[in-house]
């Protein structure tokens, strides 16, 4: 996927950004290369152009509603031995997309209502939360605080429909 000065992305370290500028440079021994320059939160990026490693687009705006479902939607159960839950929690993350995103946030918030989650499990769940308030907040083109607070009313709202 090409992408051009201006468009906003998903790094999937880094999070949302947007191409600030399409520039040559030199990181290492051999040619010089083209890299998309990002602008994140904590800084700039730098993405090979040629083989963007994840890089995508952001999410559509008219996207979200099917989002808010999958945030509703019954959590899927999680593995009860921590190391293989842990294992399956990455793996899905591993692709990168907005979907995975929201599942692995409302199976793991779900999960942790039942048990009390490890510190890593609330560390990767803490993340995949900014993660998807960033991204939602991008998309939806409003403030993190208010991108936050919908995603929270979502989870909430799932809890009680699937708790009763």
């Amino acid at each position: 996927m090409t992408f051009h000065i201006g468009d906003w992305v998903v790094h999937p370290l880094h999070g949302v950004g947007q191409v600030i500028n399409l520039e040559r440079k030199l990181f290492a021994a051999g040619p010089d290369q083209a890299y998309y320059e990002i602008a994140i939160a904590q800084g700039t990026v730098w993405v090979l152009v040629e083989v963007p490693a994840g890089l995508r687009g952001l999410t559509a705006k008219g996207d979200l509603p099917a989002y808010r479902d999958v945030l509703q939607n019954s959590p899927t159960p999680l593995n009860q031995d921590y190391h293989q839950r842990r294992d399956e929690l990455r793996e899905r993350l591993k692709a990168g997309t907005f979907q995975a995103q929201c599942e692995v946030v409302r199976d793991l918030t779900a999960f942790g209502r039942q048990k009390r989650l490890s510190e890593p499990e609330a560390t990767l769940l803490r993340a995949a939360r900014d993660g998807l308030c960033r991204e939602w907040a991008a998309a939806a083109a409003m403030s993190l605080a208010e991108a936050t607070h919908e995603v929270e009313e979502l989870l909430r709202a799932a809890r009680h429909v699937h708790s009763e």
